[in-house]
């Protein structure tokens, strides 16, 4: 190739990358931005409250110790079914993912006692693209099922093609972790109004160090667009973020789980 088509190529190659960055440049239409920040460097451990006020009021719940990912739940079919058979009245209309949905029952009600935050469980499906809504609130008192779009870690998703192909509990890996959580206290941070979540399975033990957390971000919005990535956040729409933090706060059980 002649210098001067090289020099055509290389202006054009840039105006296409200047137009991309510049406000409006982005087809969001398609696909969402990531989060521009380290959400590990976000979370200052003195900032914790227990409520909306970001006032510094320590929360006393205590933070569990993270527990080996339990065996397979299905040890006496006959107790399973005896177990499930008392939460029929769950997603009547079927939306969550059948065996994450079982998985997360019996999680739930073997745990009971220590489940501060009884009246919900969630279910996150991250075998699903972020183009869908993939996390499913379930009122345990009613059985209703409520779904949203939630991000996944940039690490989780190298391609951001909309599905999170790899997991890690591993610090720095910017990736998603699998596994039980229980939603802890609340604080106010860059984020804004925000919950943190103590990881229960060997496979998310390091959340709380790593500051996975739930927040709100300009990157996920409601409409059926891959979502931009986070660094290993449920990150939510600003719309839904505080609805939900208030729902599921102070100790709720949270299962992530992919195919």
């Amino acid at each position: 190739m002649k210098p001067l088509s090289k020099k055509i190529v290389s202006l054009f190659a840039m105006s296409v990358l200047m137009s991309a960055c510049a406000p409006g440049g982005f087809d969001v239409s398609s696909q969402l931005p990531d989060d521009p920040q380290d959400e590990q460097s976000l979370v200052n451990p003195g900032e914790a409250t227990d409520g909306d006020t970001g006032l510094g009021v320590t929360d006393p719940i205590p933070r569990p110790t993270p527990e080996p990912t339990p065996p397979p739940l299905t040890p006496d079919p006959t107790d399973d079914d005896a177990v499930l058979a008392k939460y029929n009245y769950v997603d009547p209309n079927q939306i969550v993912t059948t065996k994450h949905l079982k998985n997360a029952i019996l999680y739930y009600d073997k745990n009971l006692a220590k489940i501060k935050n009884k009246n919900y469980l969630s279910v996150i499906d991250y075998g699903m693209s972020s183009k869908k809504e993939r996390y499913f609130l379930i009122d345990m008192k009613t059985g209703a099922v409520s779904s949203y779009h939630v991000s996944h870690g940039k690490g989780s998703d190298s391609d951001h093609d909309g599905y999170a192909e790899k997991f890690s509990n591993v610090d720095g890996s910017n990736a998603t972790s699998l596994g039980y959580y229980m939603s802890a206290e609340t604080y106010s941070g860059s984020n804004g109004y925000s919950l943190r979540l103590d990881g229960l399975s060997s496979t998310n033990s390091n959340a709380r160090s790593r500051a996975v957390v739930i927040h709100g971000a300009d990157y996920v919005q409601d409409k059926d667009v891959i979502q931009g990535r986070s660094w290993g956040c449920p990150a939510f729409s600003q719309a839904n973020k505080s609805k939900i933090i208030n729902l599921i706060k102070n100790g709720s059980l949270i299962y992530a789980a992919a195919n």
